[in-house]
């Protein structure tokens, strides 16, 4: 297991997060489904937060799951999902505590990456992206959601609430142009 520890860090956020992402609700679901359902072979959640996408995952198209997480503080709630699950499935999981922006492992590793919500919380986004395709083989699939800048009056909201948000979800960025 890595241990680099990440920028930020915030326990608040990472207790609110999963009643967050039931206030998001279905259409964040029916992404997360998305994203991860379709993940296959070995495959590298980048920021698994809380673990929410671990119900989601065809673990019958899984054979091993690296999920990494810089924050400890969602880490321990993903490690926390993760011995709810079935045995033969969390015997197929590794967690590890590292950032996007450095991953701990070999060149073209992966036959999946599932990123979600993440570049947003990146310090360097473009680093983030480097490495994941570094790390995914040739033929490999990424698959990516991720919230951007709006326009009008929602940009002008994302840039007024920004420092409140960004100190309290861990360095998110509502307003990034991704």
């Amino acid at each position: 297991m890595s241990t680099s520890r990440p920028q930020k860090t915030h326990r608040w956020f990472a207790a609110a997060y999963d009643l967050l992402a039931k206030i998001e609700g279905k259409h964040i679901e029916e992404l997360r489904r998305y994203v991860a359902g379709s993940a296959t072979g070995r495959v590298l959640e980048i920021g698994c937060g809380t673990g929410l996408n671990l119900e989601f995952y065809d673990w019958s198209k899984i054979d091993r799951l690296d999920a990494l997480e810089p924050d400890p503080f969602m880490l321990k709630r993903t490690r926390q999902r993760l011995a709810g699950l079935p045995e033969d499935v969390r015997d197929r999981v590794t967690t590890h505590e590292a950032t996007a922006e450095s991953l701990p492992f070999p060149d073209a590793t992966f036959d999946t990456i599932v990123s979600m919500l993440v570049l947003c919380s990146v310090s360097e986004p473009s680093h983030a992206i480097a490495e994941m395709r570094r790390v995914m083989k040739p033929q490999g699939e990424l698959r990516l959601v991720e919230h951007v800048q709006a326009v009008g009056a929602s940009a002008t909201l994302q840039s007024l609430i920004q420092p409140v948000y960004g100190w309290f979800s861990g360095a998110c960025h509502l307003g990034r142009d991704t």
